[in-house]
């Protein structure tokens, strides 16, 4: 009796077991896949460029003289007429003052002789004479107010004050920039390019332009070709107009430019990521593709071609638009059903 309970419970057992293993077998792994698709190839090349304002103006004194305020800072918009700086304007105010008195009095001088003159009293001769004193009042008065105004600094255009030179108390001298303008609504991106591909360059080359210090990317504009070399390098200054909105782009920026010119980008037939692709202990590649028809894992050998960022290109082994695994195939085998 306790033989036969003894066989039953091995028979029980034995059922049970292979029961487990065959519901283990038949488990589905799961993996991440990829379609294969076709590849975007950039093979431009990188230049490393500066961002430059579009325009400066060195705004300057006419006249020499102690400054005695400058009333704007590195960085502040202003527009055209605004006051930038003053200088001070003592001697200028005395000149002035001088001027006007000699016009009064040349004009007083004419108003008197004037009635002799009308009268036939006055020989012409003295006539002329009173007629050049007023002429030379005039012009004497005109400059001295001309000076007096030239002690205030006014901006001649709109933009942004990119450097201030001077500073209160400091003696301008005439033409010596006390501010610079800077308009940066349009920026310029300035690389060099060597002598051997400036001539694939024209005016409406397309580029891409990245600049880290904003995380801003970028479509360049017109292209500004230099003609003379620098003849230590031998490359070509290029600038790039690029637009400026919310003034991001600042002189001085670094930036890394790509030319689209021909044969720099183009799309490969196939691609896949490249942690799709495993070597086998014989050296071959090879991926794991899914069957559509009963999800389950094949290995397929592949010839592979360059190497794009986190994608590799597939010239040989799989087709467009078959599935192949990614992660998890670890686990694999010829034929293990995965889902996905």
């Amino acid at each position: 009796m306790k033989k036969g309970i003894i066989g039953l419970l091995a028979i029980v057992l034995v059922c049970s077991c292979g029961k487990s293993k065959n519901q283990v077998t038949k488990k589905p792994v799961r993996v991440k896949t990829h379609v294969v698709s076709p590849a975007f190839v950039n093979n431009a090349q990188t230049y490393v460029g500066i961002v430059e304002e579009s325009e400066g103006t060195a705004v300057s004194f006419t006249g020499m003289g102690v400054v005695r305020r400058v009333l704007v800072k590195e960085g502040q918009q202003v527009v055209r007429g605004q006051l930038l700086a003053e200088m001070d304007d003592t001697q200028a105010r005395n000149v002035l003052n001088g001027a006007e008195a000699q016009m009064k009095q040349a004009n007083d001088a004419y108003e008197r002789y004037k009635m002799l003159h009308d009268a036939g009293s006055l020989p012409d001769v003295k006539w002329v004479e009173i007629e050049s004193k007023v002429a030379q009042a005039k012009s004497q008065l005109e400059v001295a107010r001309k000076n007096l105004a030239d002690c205030r600094l006014t901006a001649p255009v709109s933009g942004v004050i990119g450097h201030r030179v001077m500073s209160a108390g400091e003696t301008a001298m005439p033409s010596q920039a006390v501010v610079t303008i800077l308009n940066i609504n349009t920026v310029k991106v300035k690389v060099a390019i060597p002598e051997t591909e400036i001539s694939a360059l024209t005016a409406t080359t397309p580029s891409n332009i990245s600049v880290e210090a904003v995380a801003t990317q970028l479509k360049g504009g017109h292209i500004e070709k230099g003609v003379q070399a620098d003849a230590l390098t031998h490359t070509y200054d290029v600038r790039i107009s690029v637009k400026n909105a919310g003034h991001k782009l600042l002189p001085g920026m670094v930036a890394n430019v790509n030319f689209i010119t021909e044969g720099s980008q183009a799309f490969t037939s196939k691609s896949l990521p490249v942690t799709a692709v495993q070597k086998s202990a014989d050296g071959k590649l090879f991926v794991w593709t899914i069957s559509e028809k009963d999800s389950t894992a094949h290995r397929a050998n592949v010839t592979i071609g360059a190497t794009m960022g986190n994608y590799i290109a597939i010239s040989e082994g799989i087709n467009m638009g078959q599935r192949i695994v990614t992660e998890g195939y670890q686990k694999l085998s010829e034929g293990t059903k995965v889902i996905f």
